[in-house]
């Protein structure tokens, strides 16, 4: 039992810890769209969306795994 919940505490704060790298990455995205309207700039936008997206599939790949954990413990399946 010891090992299950240190098992979700680590995947809850892993799952935790992407969620504020992409919203830091959404906060550069949303940061760089209120920019100048250059090409180096436009570049940069593009390059935040992309890191941006990065940083969601992280997310949605640590919450998978984490309710996974979720319903062994508490649905066993």
């Amino acid at each position: 039992m010891e090992n299950e919940t240190a098992e979700l505490d680590r995947l809850q704060a892993a799952y935790k810890a992407a969620v504020e790298e992409w919203i830091v990455a959404i906060r550069k995205e949303e940061a760089l769209a209120s920019v100048n309207h250059t090409i180096a700039e436009v570049d940069k936008w593009e390059e935040a969306h992309f890191d941006e997206d990065d940083a969601r599939n992280k997310v949605l790949a640590l919450k998978v795994e984490y309710e996974d954990a979720l319903r062994r413990k508490f649905f066993d399946f």
